[in-house]
């Protein structure tokens, strides 16, 4: 399983509208940004209080990304 896609699982899980997650990778050189696109409504859900579902999400990802030795970046993006 590639990481976008355990990402948009978890992200899955959390919302509400799971058919409006999309997640896309773009990769460079070192490091790999993966954005995430949520409907606006579930935004809160995915960041949590206090940004902690967002940062265990995260943790997940560079803990992935050491073991591959490639950086991830997590970006939650939000549509209008």
């Amino acid at each position: 399983m590639e990481v976008r896609e355990l990402v948009e699982e978890i992200v899955k899980a959390l919302v509400d509208q799971p058919d409006e997650v999309v997640c896309t990778e773009i990769e460079g050189t070192q490091s790999c940004v993966i954005e995430l696109k949520v409907a606006l409504s579930d935004v809160g859900k995915v960041i949590g209080k206090k940004g902690v579902h967002a940062d265990a999400i995260r943790r997940i990802v560079h803990a992935i990304g050491g073991k591959k030795k490639k950086r991830y970046v997590l970006e939650i993006l939000e549509e209008r």
